[in-house]
C-alpha cells in the first residue's frame, strides 16, 4: 500500500525505512468487520457492540481447539491499509505532536494491532466477537487467551502531560 494512503499531517515526522524485511509472517487468517473505510472505524474496541468474524484459514484450524473456554481473547492483526513509518504524528484529538510508540494509531514502522476480544462463539473454522476496531478483511496474525490475572495492569497510566520525555 501507498506509505501516504492516508496522508501526512503537519509537523509528522517520517522513517527512511529499510529496504529489506528483517521477519517473516504468516497470516492465519481474516477479520470481517463492518467498516470499510477508516472513518467509519471505532477508535477502540470498546467503542462498539458489533459483532465480528474471526475467519482462521483451515491450515490453522486446528490451533482453535479449546478456544471455546475462554471468555475473552487477544487478537493480533496486520493493518496493511495504513501509513508505515511514522515516528512523530499529529492526532487529530491532541494539542500537538505525540511520538509514535506513545500512541495507539494503526501507522507506525510495522502496523500491527491488538484488541481484547469477547468470544460470543464458535462455527466452524470462525469465531464470533465483540470488540474489534479495524477495516474489514484485516489480516490476522495470532490468536491468544486473554488472563486477567496476568495481562491487566489496573496501575497503568498514560501521563499525556509529559509530552517530549
Amino acid at each position: 500500500m501507498d506509505d501516504d494512503a492516508f496522508g501526512v499531517r503537519l509537523g509528522e515526522v517520517m522513517a527512511d525505512l529499510p529496504a529489506s524485511f528483517d521477519a517473516g509472517l504468516h497470516f492465519i487468517g481474516r477479520l470481517r468487520t463492518p467498516w470499510t473505510e477508516r472513518a467509519d472505524c471505532p477508535k477502540n474496541g470498546l467503542q462498539t457492540q458489533e459483532i465480528c468474524t474471526v475467519e482462521v484459514d483451515p491450515a490453522y484450524a486446528a490451533g482453535l481447539s479449546h478456544v471455546t473456554g475462554c471468555t475473552h481473547l487477544i487478537l493480533l492483526y496486520w493493518m496493511d491499509r495504513a501509513t508505515r513509518g511514522l515516528l512523530v504524528q499529529q492526532p487529530r484529538h491532541a494539542d500537538g505532536p505525540r511520538g509514535t510508540f506513545s500512541l495507539r494509531s494503526p501507522a507506525r514502522p510495522n502496523p500491527t494491532a491488538l484488541s481484547v476480544v469477547e468470544l460470543l462463539g464458535r462455527e466452524g473454522d470462525s469465531l464470533r466477537v465483540r470488540g474489534l476496531d479495524c477495516l474489514d478483511g484485516t489480516a490476522l496474525l495470532d490468536i491468544k487467551p486473554y488472563y486477567a490475572s496476568t495481562d491487566a495492569r489496573p496501575e497503568a497510566q498514560v501521563d499525556r502531560a509529559g509530552a517530549g520525555r
